[in-house]
């Protein structure tokens, strides 16, 4: 069957199976109809349902729009009495990803240069703004043996930049 399905302002024919069409646009009762008047069926049921300018110019605007389950405001605003033209992706777990790697290239390079015990104190305080009390705690060592070994640290990884 030739099925007439409306593009922008124009009517185009499409080539289509009458049997999946019926099925697929629900209709009910085909079985003592002829062949023409389920053709007609199909065709007003599509004209109803998907022909309609409001669907099409509806289309038109907002076929890029994603399907998003929050909607993100830029004015924090809620949502709901929006009409959708300010709202914008959330792209937070791309960024964390992003400074993950960031991270875990900047430690490796660290780790490359400079000594273990160097390198670690590096990461934990400039890194990860861990004070030296808390990395002298989390290592087992002085305050001040901490901070020495900091500053030479500094010292070392002057030398290679």
């Amino acid at each position: 069957m030739k099925l007439k399905i409306r593009y922008e302002e124009k009517y185009e024919t499409v080539e289509v199976n009458s049997e999946e069409m019926w099925v697929s646009l629900s209709l009910e009762g085909g079985e003592n109809l002829t062949q023409e008047e389920k053709e007609t069926m199909i065709q007003d049921a599509f004209e109803e349902k998907f022909n309609k300018p409001e669907y099409n110019n509806w289309h038109k605007f907002d076929r890029h729009r994603g399907n998003l389950k929050k909607q993100f405001r830029k004015d924090d605003e809620d949502a709901d009495e929006s009409d959708g033209l300010d709202t914008v992706g959330d792209y937070s777990q791309e960024e964390e990803r992003t400074r993950k790697y960031e991270y875990e290239d900047l430690c490796q390079r660290i780790r490359a240069v400079l000594k273990p015990n160097f390198a670690e104190v590096i990461i934990a305080m400039c890194l990860d703004d861990m004070t030296p009390e808390e990395y002298a705690a989390t290592t087992g060592e002085k305050r001040d043996t901490v901070y020495k070994r900091l500053q030479r640290a500094k010292k070392k990884f002057k030398e290679f930049f």
